[in-house]
């Protein structure tokens, strides 16, 4: 069971992508974001998605070097289609073109449609908390295929539909929320699936809607649930809501259409702090709250109380120290793509 550095697994997404045409610039945006999910902790959006990325590139499904467009623009709000390039990249300068309008207006909003996927949310409102920012996304696939079944039903009709906030402050790592409105990522039950492994009850049904903890329900006509166990409608309220922003409001509309290629509709929103209380106030005062909160007992199977993102930010601290694990499923069809592309060379050694 292979565990590599962070910079080695980056050489091996980066110069993949590179001989897929991509440019360096890309590539390396790519390759960061999909690295970072690894040191996160985020498996599920890591570097497993090259096979899948590089599938859609042969495809036309993802475009390198698309154009990002400009379709509306107001001081304060934007509308950008992506124009089937990578999410990563769209996303990322849709993010920073939100920070620059929030920085002048006080906040902002704009949404993109027509790109790729674009991985773990966490590192878009990372870029507006490292300004002093509240930045928060959304995200769905439109019409794109379905995972997620409604509270009540037993067939797919929802993604997985995430939401990400992140704000600043001064503790060490990000207070950041990053999470699917469903039991569990769709990349979560693919990475079971690729380690062996049961998944823990409450996050999947069969094609008959029964409980399962197999993965392969899933493949076979079965669906995730929405977060909330028990009190699912929660979850599946949320769900709907991001889904009127990321896809109804984009534009990219509703239902399921088994051609569509994947496409991640996404809502950003940003916040400037300083045109409401003074910065440095406010990021002591969430590090504060932060403590107050972690000063509860912990409960029975707990040795402590952690604030959003805190998990992340002490899995990347050692993930970086000890390395990332890589299932040997996954890195057996990396190093095969790796000789078909003949990038070896250029990739070194671990």
């Amino acid at each position: 069971m292979p565990v590599f550095d962070a910079d080695y697994l980056h050489r091996v997404a980066y110069h993949i992508y590179r001989a897929k045409g991509v440019s360096q610039e890309e590539a390396e945006i790519v390759a960061t974001h999909q690295v970072k999910a690894n040191l996160v902790g985020h498996d599920s959006h890591g570097v497993i998605h090259i096979i899948d990325y590089t599938g859609r590139i042969d495809r036309g499904h993802i475009v390198p070097g698309a154009p990002f467009e400009v379709v509306s623009e107001t001081p304060a709000t934007a509308v950008i289609n992506g124009n089937w390039g990578f999410g990563f990249v769209v996303t990322e300068r849709a993010m920073r073109m939100a920070i620059e309008k929030a920085r002048v207006n006080g906040v902002a909003a704009i949404t993109v449609h027509y790109q790729s996927h674009i991985g773990r949310l966490g590192d878009y409102p990372t870029m507006a908390a490292n300004e002093g920012m509240i930045g928060m996304i959304t995200a769905d696939s439109g019409a794109g295929p379905k995972s997620v079944a409604p509270f009540g039903g037993r067939a797919r009709r929802l993604g997985t539909n995430p939401i990400c906030m992140g704000v600043p402050s001064d503790l060490e790592g990000t207070v950041l929320l990053d999470m699917a409105s469903s039991a569990v990522a769709a990349g979560k039950i693919g990475l079971a699936r690729n380690r062996g492994e049961q998944v823990p009850p409450g996050w999947l049904i069969d094609k008959d809607g029964n409980p399962t903890t197999d993965p392969d329900d899933y493949r076979e006509g079965g669906a995730i649930l929405p977060v909330g166990a028990d009190q699912g409608h929660k979850g599946y309220g949320l769900s709907f809501m991001v889904e009127t922003l990321s896809a109804l409001l984009t534009g990219l509309g509703f239902g399921i259409d088994p051609q569509a290629r994947h496409n991640d509709g996404v809502f950003i929103a940003v916040f400037n702090v300083e045109h409401f209380r003074p910065l440095d106030v406010f990021k002591q005062e969430v590090k504060e709250f932060a403590e107050f909160i972690k000063t509860s007992p912990p409960a029975a199977g707990f040795t402590e109380v952690l604030y959003p993102g805190e998990p992340e930010f002490r899995t990347e601290q050692a993930r970086r120290r000890d390395g990332i694990f890589v299932e040997d499923a996954t890195w057996e069809e990396i190093t095969g793509l790796m000789k078909e592309l003949g990038v070896g060379e250029a990739v070194g050694q671990p």
